[in-house]
Order: structure tokens, then C-alpha cells, then sequence
């Protein structure tokens, strides 16, 4: 029985180890999923802070914090910095069409009328809001906004961001004794929050056509 806890002790890593790996990787997931929308950035934040809060090291969550919101600025700033390359061009450019091709039109037009009517403080609700964040970055680009003016509202959006996923991670973190037990809570929740706004779109319109007078 010694030497088989002797055995997983010296295979699971240390804090040290875990900390010099799982920062790198956060910021490079993060990154990433700024840049291509398909990685969960906000499960891996709650996740990187349910293992912060296990963590005896001071400055865990902090670090967590500023990690995944440097992450996601910066590749919010390249992502739209691309975007405003392809506008300029006439052939337009792959991650231009990436970006419209997440962006349906009435989410477009949503997006576009919030934004002449609220101007910056939109972005901040952009990356709260679930698939929320492209549908206003596209109409940034169409209404010409320079990257300094976008970068200037997206700043304080993915503060909020991170922030808002770090504190479920905190939730999940602080309910279960095993970090892993935390993980799968933050992830549900996370999964149930994105999934949430699409499921409630669906039942609108499934509703919709029964309210219509015949």
C-alpha cells in the first residue's frame, strides 16, 4: 500500500509543474478560441480556476484572471485586425468569412442596431452574452470602427468575461473537495449557460406559429 501512494504521488504532478504548464496552455487555448470560436474559452477558464482554488500557491486566481483576459484580448484584437484586412480587400479574406458565417442576419441587424444605439458599452454584454460576441464584432467592422475603438470597449468586455467564468469556477471549486469534482461542475454549468439562449430561441419559434391567428 506504501509503495502504490508512493507510486501515484510521483506521477501526479507537482503544484510547481502543474502551475509552469497549465498557465502557457490556458493562454494559448484562450488565444485560440478568440481566433476560431469553436474552443469552449469559458469551460477552460472555470476549470483553470476550480484547480486555483485547490492550489496552496498565492496570486493562483489572479493569475487565472489575467491570463485568460490578456488571452482573449489580444486575439479578439487580431481577430478583428484580420477582419478589417479583409474588408479592405477586394477578394475579402478567409477569416472575414469565418466571422460572417457565425454571424446570422437578424443577429447581425440585432447586433448592428444595439450598437448605434449603445455604442462600446455593447461589446462588454457581447462576451457575456452566449455566441454574442462575432454578431457585434462584425458590426464593428461594417460600421468602419478603427481597431484602437474596438479595442477600447473590448478591454473592459473581456475583463468582465473572465471574471464572470473564473467566479464559476470559484462556485464549483468551493462545493466539491476533489478538484475533478469541480471541473465537471464548472463544465455543466458552463455547457448549460452557452446552451441556454439556443434552446429558448428554439422554443420562441416553436411557439410562435401556434400563437399566429389561423
Amino acid at each position: 500500500m506504501i509503495r502504490l501512494a508512493a507510486a501515484v504521488t510521483s506521477v501526479v504532478p507537482t503544484e510547481a509543474t502543474q502551475q509552469a504548464l497549465g498557465y502557457p496552455s490556458l493562454f494559448l487555448l484562450v488565444l485560440i478560441g478568440a481566433l476560431v470560436p469553436v474552443v469552449p474559452t469559458g469551460a477552460l477558464v472555470s476549470s483553470a480556476a476550480v484547480v486555483a482554488v485547490h492550489q496552496t500557491a498565492p496570486f493562483s486566481l489572479a493569475l487565472v484572471f489575467v491570463t485568460a483576459s490578456l488571452a482573449a484580448f489580444l486575439g479578439d484584437a487580431a481577430l478583428y485586425w484580420l477582419g478589417r484586412r479583409g474588408l479592405k480587400s477586394k477578394n475579402g479574406s478567409r477569416w472575414l468569412e469565418a466571422i460572417r458565417s457565425r454571424a446570422p442576419r437578424d443577429r447581425l441587424e440585432q447586433a448592428q442596431g444595439k450598437l448605434a444605439d449603445h455604442g462600446v458599452a455593447v461589446l462588454v454584454l457581447s462576451r457575456l452574452v452566449p455566441a454574442g460576441r462575432i454578431p457585434v464584432m462584425l458590426a464593428c467592422l461594417l460600421a468602419e470602427w478603427p481597431l484602437r475603438r474596438f479595442s477600447r470597449g473590448n478591454l473592459p468586455a473581456c475583463l468582465a468575461w473572465a471574471l464572470t467564468y473564473q467566479l464559476i469556477g470559484i462556485l464549483g471549486g468551493s462545493l466539491f473537495p476533489e478538484p475533478w469534482e469541480g471541473v465537471l461542475a464548472a463544465i455543466l454549468l458552463t455547457v448549460a449557460v452557452g446552451a441556454a439562449p439556443s434552446l429558448w430561441r428554439r422554443a420562441r419559434r416553436a411557439v410562435s406559429p401556434a400563437e399566429r391567428p389561423n
